[in-house]
């Protein structure tokens, strides 16, 4: 099936990764659309209706699905309370928006939106690794929470709207393009580390595992499992579903210090130090997957060309004078 899609975040790494990945495929129209203006509620409205109508008008032009990508957003783990409590008002604010739109509309019903949430943050106190879709969430953060009631608000979306929701629980992305003046990326801020600035501080015990997928990989993945929703609701109708976009393969700290140390042919900048952050953070955070497995069924960049990928953006940023590092 071929459907209409609309990235909401497309500036943000995660966002134009997705929408690369949409524009290289068969299954996809993307469509063209300014960024949101996020400081007026009202024009926020406006434009993401006028959105939804250029989506809809090309989704009946191709068979009738259409999807909306959200990875907008600029709370990280380390953001206050207030950021993430107007960061969720947004997105009631464009989904109310959206809901307006399909009201009465023939392709109300063909359509999915799509969320970037976050498996580290949902699963951080879960019990019995590795945690699939079945575990039951259990945030140990703000963060967590905050991603955990995103989930929620799409969910009682959907239900209410008719339009299918899927909540994509993503675990550590990295790759190319990474704010380095966010507090998050453990790949990046060491990569920036071994060229410039202070050393990266790590505040978590070097067996401390965690599941890094490369951003590419997780666009291809957040494409084909919104992909399988549109399909699943045109033959079953409207779908809850939740799916980890993982790598499948978890690493502990030491051992990614040592992809550094070979690749950089030196020891990774970094200092061990202690924080009560540290207390937010599971030690043990592989995942799985029993949702739509066989969309898992492919080859993903390794963990070491990964990081040379990030290295080589990372010192091309810096010799191009663009660089975000603090």
């Amino acid at each position: 099936m071929t459907a209409a899609a609309w990235v909401i975040g497309a500036r943000g790494m995660l966002g134009r990764a997705t929408t690369r990945q949409l524009e290289s495929g068969s299954n996809w129209l993307r469509i063209e659309q300014p960024s949101l203006p996020w400081n007026d509620d009202s024009l926020l409205e406006q434009a993401a209706e006028r959105g939804m109508r250029e989506l809809l008008h090309q989704a009946s032009t191709v068979g009738g699905g259409w999807a909306v990508f959200w990875a907008a957003g600029t709370v990280v783990t380390s953001s206050p309370a207030e950021a993430m409590t107007e960061e969720l008002r947004q997105f009631r604010v464009v989904l109310s928006a959206i809901e307006r739109s399909v009201k009465g509309h023939p392709l109300a019903r063909r359509g999915c939106i799509f969320f970037a949430s976050s498996a580290g943050g949902v699963y951080g106190g879960s019990a019995n690794p590795p945690f699939t879709e079945l575990t039951m969430p259990v945030p140990i953060s703000p963060y967590g929470h905050f991603k955990l009631h995103g989930e929620a608000i799409l969910e009682e979306f959907s239900r209410r709207s008719g339009v299918s929701s899927l909540s994509g629980r993503i675990s550590n992305l990295y790759g190319p393009g990474q704010r380095l003046d966010k507090m998050q990326g453990l790949i990046s801020h060491v990569a920036r580390a071994q060229y410039t600035g202070p050393p990266t501080s790590i505040y978590v015990p070097l067996d401390t595992l965690r599941d890094y997928i490369f951003v590419t990989d997780c666009a291809a993945l957040i494409a084909d499992s919104t992909l399988r929703a549109l399909e699943v609701t045109a033959k079953r109708g409207t779908i809850q579903a939740t799916k980890n976009l993982i790598s499948g393969r978890a690493v502990t700290i030491s051992s990614l210090l040592g992809y550094f140390r070979v690749l950089s042919k030196g020891h990774p900048r970094v200092m061990l130090g202690s924080s009560a952050a540290a207390a937010l953070q599971a030690l043990d955070l592989r995942l799985d997957s029993v949702v739509w497995t066989d969309l898992d069924d492919r080859e993903q960049e390794s963990l070491p060309s990964g990081i040379t990928a990030t290295m080589m953006d990372i010192l091309a940023g810096i010799q191009r004078g663009t660089s975000n590092a603090p």
